[in-house]
């Protein structure tokens, strides 16, 4: 004897669709979520802090396997710790990786017959913001597609002057306190 539900008209379990497709609720939810503001942090909340910095991707292109590893890790944990009652602050970040962003760029302009050169510092400068807008754009709607749990409202990015004026700061105090200094060391790291 089998106890399969009747195939009738009426069987609710006939409307449901063979496989389900997350796809058409992921980004609607994920949207909603946002916009209610679940993942904000509230600087002024009694709440255990509980805060993350999102390793900055370069804007140099789009995620890979490993930031959906990391990206996965990190939601994990602070969803967690939002269950547990703390207040979470997963801040999210852009790096604009510098030398390489601009290789990308002078690729780009290789590509069309064109060279850096040709535009002079500040039409070039133009070029690299444009593409972080492209690829920053990019990579960020990835993240949302993962469904990271980020405080979007404290979105930051390496060149942002606040930043870029704090690390200068602690750059030049760490330098004046002996604790930057050039010298011959071994290190792990390899240039190919």
């Amino acid at each position: 004897m089998t106890s399969s539900a009747p195939e009738t008209p009426d069987n609710p379990a006939d409307r449901l669709p063979k496989s389900w497709d997350p796809s058409e609720v992921e980004a609607e939810l994920y949207r909603g979520w946002v916009d209610a503001g679940y993942f904000e942090a509230d600087a002024t909340s009694d709440k255990p802090p509980y805060s993350i910095v999102l390793p900055p991707p370069n804007v140099t292109g789009s995620l890979h396997m490993g930031h959906a590893l990391d990206h996965t890790l990190m939601d994990a944990l602070s969803r967690r710790k939002r269950m547990l009652g703390y207040e979470v602050l997963w801040l999210p970040g852009m790096d604009h990786a510098g030398i390489a962003t601009q290789s990308v760029v002078e690729k780009q302009l290789a590509a069309d017959g064109k060279t850096k050169e040709e535009f002079g510092r500040e039409l070039f400068i133009d070029k690299v913001w444009d593409w972080k807008r492209e690829s920053g754009g990019t990579i960020g709607g990835q993240m949302r597609r993962i469904g990271d749990g980020v405080d979007w409202s404290r979105e930051r990015f390496t060149m942002d002057d606040g930043l870029s004026e704090a690390v200068q700061t602690m750059f030049k105090r760490m330098f004046d306190d002996g604790l930057i200094y050039r010298a011959e060391r071994l290190v792990n790291w390899s240039p190919v």
